[in-house]
């Protein structure tokens, strides 16, 4: 496994994991119209491609000899939800999930800590849908604080999602 920042050459792939990992994580019960154009609108290529070239943005990923398994997207100058964290957030972490419990996502986080470092960020926030257990459980494995409550919106739908801090040593 190395981990690698992204290149414009990794947008299908990283659109392409995030479509999975969306659907299989969020569309327990079927994928309807609303839900399939929400997903195809917004991992698309094109929108990957303007994420890796923003200053703003830092995209790390996990490479195996066959390609992507999953990445983690810090967005700087994005204020959080809620009072008193920082303005940067873990804005994207997927790992496809046959490659959970490897050490993958401990390892994509670890090299996210060690951008933050460098940059002297002291904190990070993130969010995760409210009944995501398995991210929610890896989050506070890792160390994170649950902080808050916000809702992730797609049109007029909301969905209860947890806001969680991380202090960086």
């Amino acid at each position: 496994m190395t981990i690698r920042r992204a290149t414009l050459d990794d947008a299908s792939s990283l659109a392409t994991i995030s479509i999975e990992v969306w659907i299989g994580t969020y569309l327990k019960h079927g994928v309807s119209a609303f839900f399939a154009d929400y997903a195809l609108n917004t991992f698309r290529a094109e929108k990957l491609a303007q994420l890796i070239t923003d200053d703003r943005q830092t995209i790390l990923v996990s490479e195996e000899a066959e390609g992507i398994v999953g990445y983690i997207r810090l967005a700087t100058a994005s204020p959080a939800p809620v009072p008193d964290c920082s303005d940067t957030e873990i804005a994207t972490f997927y790992l496809q999930p046959r490659h959970h419990g490897k050490g993958i996502g401990k390892a994509l986080f670890e090299a996210a800590l060690e951008e933050c470092r460098g940059k002297g960020i002291a904190s990070l926030w993130l969010t995760t849908n409210a009944e995501n257990d398995p991210a929610i459980g890896f989050y506070l494995a890792q160390g994170f604080q649950r902080d808050g409550e916000t809702f992730f919106e797609i049109e007029d739908q909301k969905y209860l999602n947890h806001v969680y801090t991380y202090q960086i040593d």
